[in-house]
């Protein structure tokens, strides 16, 4: 009999020194009326203390400078141009806490505190070269820092490409006195940084039957896996939370690699405290769902997106991707937990309270994209602490955060089996029932434009013709095949580019999203081009991905005319109290030529209805004021703006201009009395503000 996707129960996990059986310690009851918190701690005062903002990731500030009313005499107040620090990180998005606005610049992920007023640089700090370094595959994919007070000092910490853990003095960036264990390598200092991966392999079978001495310069022998990272840890309650991540599954050609684990460090110390195994071993939860000796040498299942926290209930949430390999899994046979899966953690031990897994054994690339939003909402009168879950298959997973349990009703629904040899797919995938998908899934006659009978018609000859019809879940197929389409894609759905953001006083949740395909082949590892001294591990899979996407794109148009109902890119506002979407709207402005084609196509003369505006592909950055929602896009000439957009009903109030934006997040705060907007930009940031 299959497990649930959810499970709330006892659990192992490797503690610094000991083997403890972890008491599943289900959090404190629910809230009576009057006690449910409107907002997470770190926004207070006008802060963005986390990478999300507050410590539930809801990108929402209480700051309400910016309305509806000004919004339009918003400007440009300064730029910085980060270009400096090498190759840039349009990803970060920075903290700001008592005066100090903190961030990382280019693929050596340097710490950088820049003048909140101005945006000049204050301090800086970069990492020594290493080998380990040199050889990351996710250098430029830093969004950020980790900000805590510890004993009333202001520290911000790092976790590096190369995977160090750093300790830097907010004031000064100096690296912490008394922290962390020297490193022995030529220009680290003596103090207040960690190696991590000494923790993360010390009980690990492929390293202890290596028989290596361990070398800090190389890290993990290239041959048994690789570590980097590409979020900011989380700071629970004076604990250091680090996620990690590895080389993308879709370029893998070799089954071995290193389990993701999550590791803990004392925020005042350094001193390891904790390890979870995200891939079970013997005795622990979950190790039935590998149905090989996989588990022992084959790895990921790493936290790359970043990880949200109830300081509160002491729980962090880990997100995960799945494991090696991402279209073929022949080699691990089973669910294999803990691959995308959201984990919630007591921060202090390490201890598992639940889990849910969202796909089982992953073969599509829909790794858990962002982190997930924490609100407390009222459903049905019952007041539930929500966490809510974002994919890049277009669902949005409800759950209680305490428990783990679906505020709504999840299903385990048939989906189609694979025909590569070797491969043994899950006969069923949790569906939710409610809240509705947020983006088409598959392709299904009831996907096709309809604007006439007679305009559907002929839609759905191309689509009969074309063999373009397929559902969710669709598998990938062999070389000798035609190519799967896979509805959405791996780029999502929702994806790190654009994370989704919520309303905690009204219990709103607003996703972008992409209605992009993907198409999925796989061919023989061993004729693989990117098969090579290059890769980590040493054995080459049966089957690998081809590419990323044997193509792209929706297929054929109805004489220039897409046949898929739109948007192809949109925002999404649904009501976590009910479940209900509020509104759907495009993600910006579709470029002038593709709106004229629509509008002035024969078909379309005299047909009402007709969306013009598609929007655009690609994701939005997005914060939460009190009054409205703020979005990054294109005008239909292409000029870059924010939008403000009125949270209930999806209207734009209003549009200005701004530099050209870069991908993942936005912020907003308060500085000596006046409300910042930050956006990441190609090469660094921009503030905008109104004059004074």
């Amino acid at each position: 009999m299959r497990r649930t996707a959810f499970e709330g129960r006892r659990s192992r996990v490797r503690k610094s020194g000991s083997w403890p059986f972890a008491v599943l310690g289900l959090a404190t009851a629910l809230a009576v009326p009057g006690m449910v918190e409107a907002q997470g701690p770190g926004v207070e005062g006008g802060k963005w203390t986390y990478l999300g903002g507050d410590a539930w990731h809801t990108r929402y500030t209480p700051a309400d400078q910016i309305n509806a009313s000004n919004f339009q005499d918003l400007q440009v107040v300064w730029e910085w141009d980060a270009r400096s620090f090498g190759p840039s990180t349009a990803r970060a998005t920075p903290s700001y806490v008592d005066g100090k606005l903190i961030t990382v610049a280019g693929d050596r992920r340097s710490v950088v505190s820049l003048d909140p007023a101005t945006g000049r640089i204050r301090w800086s700090f970069t990492e020594p070269m290493t080998h380990r370094w040199e050889y990351s595959m996710r250098a430029g994919y830093g969004k950020g820092v980790a900000y805590a007070e510890v004993d009333g000092r202001p520290v911000v910490f790092i976790s590096s490409p190369a995977f160090f853990l750093h300790a830097l003095d907010a004031e000064t960036g100096r690296p912490l006195e008394n922290w962390g264990r020297p490193v022995g390598l030529e220009g680290f200092p003596e103090s207040g940084t960690v190696d991590m991966i000494p923790d993360l392999i010390a009980d690990w079978d492929p390293w202890l039957e290596h028989g290596s001495e361990y070398d800090p310069n190389q890290g993990i022998p290239q041959e048994l896996g690789y570590i980097t990272t590409s979020s900011p840890p989380i700071v629970v309650n004076d604990v250091v939370i680090v996620g990690n991540s590895a080389e993308q599954g879709y370029l893998q050609t070799r089954i071995e690699n290193v389990p993701g684990d999550i590791l803990a460090y004392d925020a005042r110390t350094g001193e390891f405290k904790w390890k979870f195994h995200v891939i079970p071993r013997p005795g622990e939860e979950g190790h039935e769902t590998w149905e090989n000796d996989a588990w022992r040498w084959t790895g990921d299942v790493s936290s790359w997106a970043p990880m949200s926290a109830d300081p509160e209930l002491g729980l962090v949430y880990i997100p995960t991707n799945p494991p090696t390999i991402d279209y073929y899994g022949g080699h691990r046979p089973g669910d294999n937990l803990y691959g995308t899966s959201l984990i919630a953690l007591n921060a202090e031990t390490g201890e598992k309270v639940w889990h849910f897994q969202f796909v089982h054994h992953d073969v599509w690339n829909y790794d858990t994209p962002t982190a997930p939003i924490l609100m407390d909402v009222v459903v049905d009168g019952r007041e539930i602490k929500g966490i809510f879950q974002a994919t890049k298959q277009g669902f949005l997973y409800a759950l209680n955060r305490e428990t783990g349990e679906p505020i709504w009703p999840i299903e385990e629904r048939p989906v189609p089996q694979s025909t590569v040899p070797g491969e043994k797919l899950s006969p069923t995938q949790p569906f939710p029932t409610r809240p509705a998908p947020f983006e088409l899934q598959g392709r299904a006659p009831e996907h096709l434009i309809d604007y006439t009978p007679e305009i559907y018609e002929q839609a759905l000859r191309i689509a009969e013709e074309n063999n373009l019809f397929n559902p969710l879940f669709n598998p990938p197929t062999t070389i000798n095949e035609e190519p799967a389409w896979n509805c959405p894609g791996g780029a999502g759905g929702a994806n790190i580019t654009g994370p989704a953001v919520g309303d905690p006083v009204n219990g709103i949740v607003f996703v972008t999203s992409q209605s992009q395909c993907f198409r999925l082949q796989v061919m023989p590892g061993i004729d693989s081009d990117r098969e090579g001294p290059e890769q980590a591990g040493s054995t080459v899979a049966d089957w690998v991905a081809v590419s990323t996407s044997v193509g792209f794109g929706a297929g054929p148009t109805l004489d220039g005319l897409p046949i898929w109902k739109g948007p192809d890119g949109r925002i999404v506002a649904i009501d976590v109290n009910t479940g209900e979407h509020l509104w759907t709207i495009p993600n910006g402005d579709a470029p002038q030529a593709v709106q004229d084609r629509i509008r002035n196509h024969p078909l379309l003369q005299g047909v009402e209805g007709v969306m013009v505006n598609r929007g655009r592909a690609g994701h939005a950055a997005m914060t939460v004021t009190p009054s409205l929602l703020l979005a990054t896009g294109r005008l239909a000439d292409d000029t870059p703006v924010l939008f403000a957009i009125d949270k209930q009903t999806g209207e734009r109030l209003g549009a200005v201009e701004t530099p050209p934006t870069g991908s993942y997040g936005m912020s907003s705060w308060v500085h000596e009395g006046k409300q910042y907007i930050i956006l990441q930009t190609p090469d660094g940031l921009a503030a905008l503000a109104l004059p004074d």
